[in-house]
This record gives structure tokens, C-alpha cells and sequence, in this order.
């Protein structure tokens, strides 16, 4: 696949227009669209963010990013795509050269569902492409159909369902190790490129040993449905594999917060109440939202910059 023709464009700021602007603009050497205003970019006199919509900031008028920029004084580069994973970065190395002129990376820790495996090329973005059938769809599509194309069999529906809970077959659990796997070599391999010192950041309403936050907090994978098997954001990403990032001489800060979510949208010029609709975003979603109950609130992101704040004041003064 051509990636440089199918890469995927998130329409956040078309479908958020009301919310929040983006400011959007594209980054001359990649061609891509980043959250603005466009920075100025002196080299050694910025920080860089890679990460997801999380870092980008959906539904946030100040990123946690900008939130430092402004305790600091240091100017922030937004480099957050939706959807994105390691695999992204890899595949731009010029936005790698954007980090190494800077003072230092933070990058996020992104979904594994936007990685790369046998049966779905990924490109580092969510939207997967079928390597049998080459069409492409959203990783909640495909692993649903992936679970689907494995039913237990003999057994009635809520009682195979029961059963998902904790079991599945191993061709399922094969195609989710080697996701794990590609995704660890994919982040080692990006902090390889960057020769910055770099700051990990989960930033997450849960832990990286639960798989999800509120009602049952379950810490075993679970099979039953796409949603319970990826986990809370960043989804299929669990404490072994953080424990391999950590094992690379790598800053690491944890940011755990559901503070302010789900959020209440509102128009920001009218402040009244608004809805979002996600086919804005891409023609496979169809939801209609009032509140953002999925993306960091805006509380979510003083706290993560909160916690990511001493960890930058102490790189700023190497």
C-alpha cells in the first residue's frame, strides 16, 4: 500500500469546529497537518510531543503540552496525530529530525491496535488495512471480526460468551502477541532514532496493569467483545510491555486521571450546549456526541501536566 497517498487524515477540526479550533497547519517537510499556531521552531529551544489525539487535544483548548509551554517559557512542538502509533514516527523520519533539534521528546504511549501483524497492515494509524482483502477499516472492525471468525463452538450464545471472558483460541491470542510484540520493537526502534533525551508519558484513566477503570476493574485480557479485549486507551497496551519501554534509559511519567469526564461540549463562542457528530471525523464512524467521554478533558490535561512538569523544569536545566 501507498502510504503516501492512503495516509489517513484525522477530521478533528472539522467535525470539533465549534468546540474548539485547531488552528491547523501543515508542516512543510512532511506534508502533514498538525494542531497550530504553526511553532517557530529555533532549534534546541523547544520541546517536542509525539503522541495520539490525547497529545493533539482533542476537545481541549490548552493541551497539557501548552500548559508546560506556558510554566516553562519553552516553546512546544505538537507533533500529536490521530490515531497514531510508534509505526507513525518511523515512517516520518523527518518529523525524528524535527525531535532531535529540539531540547528534548516526550512521547506518549499509544495504542497498540495501530500496529502492524500478520493479518492487518497498519501504516502506525488506526484505520488497518485487510492484507487478505485490502480494504480497509477501523481496528474495531476488524478485531471484532477477528473474534467473530473464532466463535466457541457447542456452546450456547451467554455461556460462549462466559467463556470469552477468559479464554479464546489461539489463533486469536497469536495475532495479539505478535501486535505486542511489533509494538514494543516499533518504540524501541523510534527511541534508537531520537538522540534527544526523551520523557515517556502515559496518560491514561487507568494503569497500565488494569484494563479498565470504572465498574469491574479486570486485569486479565479478556476475550468477549473488541472493547473488553483492547482495554481502556491505549488499548491492548499492558504492564509487560511498559516494563520493556522502561527497560532503555527513557524518562517515564504516569499521568492516571478521569477528573472532568465525561466533558460537556459547548459552542465556544455562544457557550451553549452542542453536538458533535463523528462522520465528520471519517464515514466509518456514525455517533452523535454531547458530552466527550472518550478523548482526556480538559482537567485530565492540567493533571497530566502537572505530573509531567517536574520531570521537564529538571531536562531544562541540564
Amino acid at each position: 500500500m501507498d502510504h503516501s497517498v492512503a495516509e489517513h487524515l484525522s477530521g478533528y477540526q472539522r467535525r470539533d469546529r465549534r468546540v474548539v479550533d485547531y488552528q491547523m497547519y501543515q508542516e512543510p517537510a512532511s506534508g502533514l497537518w498538525f494542531r497550530g499556531p504553526p511553532p517557530t521552531r529555533e532549534p534546541g529551544r523547544y520541546i517536542t510531543y509525539l503522541g495520539a489525539a490525547q497529545t493533539f487535544g482533542c476537545f481541549c483548548k490548552t493541551p497539557f503540552c501548552n500548559i508546560i509551554e506556558e510554566a516553562t517559557g519553552v516553546e512546544a512542538v505538537n507533533l500529536g496525530y490521530g490515531g497514531a502509533g510508534p509505526l507513525f514516527y518511523l515512517r516520518h523520519p523527518e518529523l525524528i529530525d524535527i525531535a532531535n533539534r529540539g531540547r528534548f521528546a516526550v512521547i506518549q504511549v499509544m495504542s497498540a491496535r495501530s500496529e502492524d501483524n500478520s493479518l492487518y497492515e497498519s501504516g502506525g494509524l488506526e484505520f488497518l488495512v485487510d492484507r487478505a482483502t485490502g480494504k480497509r477499516l477501523s481496528a474495531d472492525v476488524a478485531y471484532s471480526r477477528l473474534l467473530s471468525a473464532h466463535p466457541v463452538p457447542g456452546l450456547p450464545a451467554k455461556l460462549a460468551r462466559a467463556v470469552r471472558v477468559f479464554q479464546a483460541p489461539a489463533a486469536i491470542k497469536s495475532v495479539i502477541a505478535e501486535t505486542r510484540a511489533n509494538w514494543v520493537a516499533n518504540y524501541l526502534k523510534l527511541f534508537d532514532q531520537i538522540t534527544v533525551p526523551i520523557v515517556v508519558l502515559w496518560f491514561s484513566k487507568r494503569t497500565p496493569g488494569l484494563h479498565s477503570n470504572k465498574g469491574l476493574r479486570w486485569w486479565w485480557q479478556r476475550y468477549d467483545n473488541v472493547h473488553a479485549m483492547f482495554g481502556k486507551f491505549p488499548q491492548l497496551v499492558n504492564s509487560a510491555m511498559i516494563a520493556e519501554l522502561r527497560r532503555t534509559p527513557v524518562g517515564y511519567v504516569e499521568s492516571v486521571s478521569e477528573r472532568g469526564s465525561p466533558q460537556p461540549l459547548f459552542d465556544f463562542e455562544t457557550g451553549e450546549p452542542v453536538t458533535v457528530s463523528t462522520v465528520d471525523d471519517r464515514p466509518d464512524f456514525q455517533d452523535v456526541w454531547t458530552h466527550n467521554a472518550y478523548y482526556p478533558s480538559p482537567e485530565m490535561h492540567e493533571d497530566a501536566a502537572a505530573d509531567l512538569l517536574p520531570v521537564c523544569e529538571e531536562l531544562l536545566c541540564l
